[in-house]
């Protein structure tokens, strides 16, 4: 009943029809205390997936403002209890051993102090709270770790785009999809989405706009853009407001260290760091868990939304800035001040005290007073003294600390951690990195076939496992090649597709050719001979530099050869918002959300190595991408060419998609091998079998066929041209329905 009032509440707060809306997302009820953002967030998904457009969009908007305003409140309530004579901590800190511990008073004189305050504190936060938030105050707005980093992530902005978009309100639309594109820059989905909103012209560019990044980002890079059009004046207020704005942002982030007890638990139970003691037991830990917080803030703070890692050494390179733009100007007094605050970090940096030497001589007489900025002496002095506390938890109750800081003193650290904490950072490299393919110096003498380069390995593809070869094919056979998928095209050949568009997307049309169908139409004089012959040449081609790159100890046989061709359809591409081969692995389920990959049926368990060898590039789009297992972050990509094989193991380490084609025809011949002879392809087990190389035999071909076999002697080659590439089993892997697994349509040719 609640929540149906809520609904019609917000209902009635929407504009009428075809009213304006404000630029941004403005709030639903401006001003308003805020309510559950949990509660709002699942109304406003099944209002979405219900599709009710207008109350979707105001239940997230609700949530989104919910939940920003009770950050606000945290942080007005900290700040203002912090200030409060008689909730103000005692000034003497805890009792950690140190050169400049203080003399020790009284038994239980400082902990009686720190109890009676953390009591008036907490009293004073309850009732703020209350104040801002109504009866219960905070306590009704505990927030689980899940939804927290749905809001991090900017999820709401993802839902908000659609629902926009569905009611017409395209600027908006825009402006939420380049909000949550911004976070999430990998997100393939939406890069496809705004591309989309860009190509329509009642969408202006003014309204691709971050709604949610902090000004100190703005206000940053305004900086830099300024320092490096030599407009030093214009850019020292923008960089000053940047290093405010920033220690700003870090003290918002440290009041949000603060909350319920309850929002921790579940970070305690992954890390183990739950109470398991007594009273000061729990007090410790819970002061631990918030003085771990409050150092990663910095970090928090130095890093871009959408990135993984923050701006190395974020606040000293600020000054560093600061101090060479006051000089520039002339502003001495200025400069040495910032030049100052920078050795705080770092004492010995020779560049700062060579700047501070400068400055000194430049202004000619002592100045007593001039020293640095309080704010980053302050910031520095209370960073230090949490490390100290951090680090004696570490070595005395066993917790544990990630320094963020590079600059933090030796001194700082016992030396009991000292040698386990120097061991942590120069851990050997190989015992995370896999290993490595070898130097392209080797691949000179082992590719055989005139004209292969290797073009890149796994280190230039960020992957393991991974390889581009140039120059398998000549634009001759290339051009061969594509005349024989066209030719079996137009005989009514889509095999394994049963005359329908692509398995994978409406948008494109997917043809597909194998090496026995090719061999069937070349006996029925569909097709040429010479293409259905190079078919099954260049087929092995790829297996054999496969088997010479990746496993030269262990043989390889082809389990699938299949030459695809995917057509953009006309007329159909504008509004498109999909991919042309959606992201999978080639032997395993791909589970993006927990980034496993299940090596089990109905996937293609077998297969261990694929190849997709290119034919050409006159179309749009087309490009193949590798990404992480969670399917959204990609880490290469490839463009088609003719002669251009990219050579991968086909485990989960290499999820792969292709992007939309856009226009054009685009061909490829796709090959996956195994090293498991049971499953080596059909037209290859046996010479009894009725396939095209069976056929070649009998018209005495082979010799001509295993030509091109490289590393290979020509009785060797006529021995396996004879064999029809050897016998094996003649076990036939059934999936569901009663088809083979090579027949199952699971994991097509991308």
């Amino acid at each position: 009943m609640l929540r149906l009032l809520r609904l019609l509440l917000l209902l009635l707060l929407l504009p009428p029809p075809g009213t304006p809306e404000p630029p941004g997302l403005a709030a639903v009820s401006p001003g308003a205390p805020p309510q559950a953002p949990d509660l709002l967030y699942a109304d406003g998904l099944r209002a979405y997936a219900a599709g009710a457009w207008a109350p979707a969009v105001a239940l997230l908007r609700e949530a989104l403002r919910s939940q920003a305003e009770l950050g606000r409140v945290r942080r007005d309530c900290g700040a203002r209890c912090a200030a409060e004579l008689g909730a103000a901590l005692p000034a003497a800190p805890l009792d950690v051993p140190g050169p400049e511990s203080p003399p020790r008073q009284a038994p239980g004189a400082w902990e009686r102090l720190l109890l009676r305050a953390a009591l008036r504190r907490a009293e004073c936060l309850s009732q703020c709270a209350a104040q801002r938030l109504g009866p219960g105050g905070a306590a009704r707005f505990r927030l689980g770790r899940s939804l927290r980093d749905a809001f991090r992530r900017r999820e709401p902005y993802n839902y908000l785009q659609r629902a926009y978009y569905q009611l017409k309100k395209l600027d908006l639309a825009a402006a939420a999809a380049h909000t949550f594109f911004v976070a999430n820059p990998t997100h393939l989905q939406m890069r496809e989405d705004i591309a989309k909103y860009r190509r329509m012209s009642k969408i202006q560019p003014q309204s691709f706009r971050d709604l949610e990044t902090p000004p100190y980002w703005a206000a940053y890079d305004s900086g830099l853009e300024l320092l490096g059009r030599q407009e030093t004046g214009l850019a020292l207020p923008r960089l000053e407001e940047a290093l405010q704005e920033s220690l700003s942002q870090i003290e918002s982030c440290r009041a949000d260290c603060e909350g319920p007890e309850e929002q921790q638990r579940e970070e305690e139970e992954e890390e183990g760091t739950g109470s398991k003691g007594g009273l000061y037991e729990a007090i410790a830990g819970h002061w631990i868990r918030v003085l771990q917080c409050r150092q990663r803030c910095v970090g928090d703070t130095a890093t871009r939304p959408g990135r993984m890692f923050p701006v190395p050494d974020f606040l000293p390179n600020q000054l560093k800035r600061l101090h060479e733009a006051h000089a520039q100007v002339g502003n001495l007094s200025q400069a040495m001040e910032n030049v100052l605050s920078v050795l705080l970090f770092y004492p010995e940096d020779e560049a700062a005290k060579e700047a501070l030497n400068r400055y000194q001589t430049q202004l000619g007489e002592p100045r007593p007073g001039l020293g640095p900025r309080e704010d980053i002496r302050r910031f520095v002095f209370r960073s230090l003294g949490e490390k100290r506390q951090l680090y004696y938890a570490m070595e005395h109750l066993g917790t544990s600390f990630k320094d963020p800081d590079p600059w933090t003193p030796a001194a700082f650290i016992p030396e009991t951690l000292r040698e386990k904490l120097r061991e942590d950072q120069e851990q050997r490299s190989w015992d995370h990195e896999p290993p490595q393919q070898k130097p392209l110096t080797y691949w000179k003498d082992v590719l055989l076939l005139e004209g292969v380069t290797l073009t890149q390995d796994a280190r230039q593809l960020n992957g393991s496992e991974r390889a581009v070869l140039d120059g398998l094919l000549t634009p001759a056979e290339c051009g061969v090649l594509l005349q024989l998928a066209k030719d079996a095209a137009e005989a009514g050949s889509r095999s394994g597709y049963r005359g329908r568009r692509s398995p994978h997307t409406p948008h494109e049309r997917f043809e597909g050719l194998t090496v026995l169908k090719a061999a069937q139409l070349a006996r029925a004089g569909a097709v040429g001979t010479q293409g259905a012959k190079l078919l099954l040449e260049v087929s092995e081609r790829v297996r054999t530099l496969t088997q010479a790159y990746f496993s030269p100890e262990r043989p390889l046989h082809l389990s699938f050869t299949h030459l695809v061709c995917r057509s953009a359809i006309e007329g159909e591409q504008e509004q498109r918002m999909d991919l042309s081969h959606p992201v999978h692995a080639d032997n395993c389920i791909l589970d993006p959300d927990t980034g496993e990959c299940w090596r089990e049926p109905p996937a293609y368990t077998y297969r261990d190595y694929s190849g997709l060898l290119y034919l050409n590039d006159d179309f749009q789009g087309g490009d193949l991408f590798f990404t992480e297992p969670n399917a959204l972050t990609v880490r290469a990509q490839v463009r088609p060419r003719c002669g251009r094989l990219v050579a991968f193991s086909s485990g989960g380490e290499n999820p792969h998609g292709v992007w939309a084609v856009t226009r054009g025809r685009r061909c490829a011949l796709a090959l996956w091998h195994t090293w498991a002879p049971e499953h080596r392809e059909q037209v290859r087990r046996s010479r009894h079998k009725r396939g095209y190389l069976s056929w070649c035999v009998k018209r005495g071909q082979a010799d001509r066929l295993s030509s091109h076999l490289p590393g290979v002697d020509r009785s060797q080659r006529a021995a396996a041209g004879a064999r029809g590439g050897g016998g094996g089993g003649r076990r036939r892997r059934r999936g569901r329905k009663g088809k083979t697994a090579q027949q199952r349509p699971f994991s097509r040719a991308p």
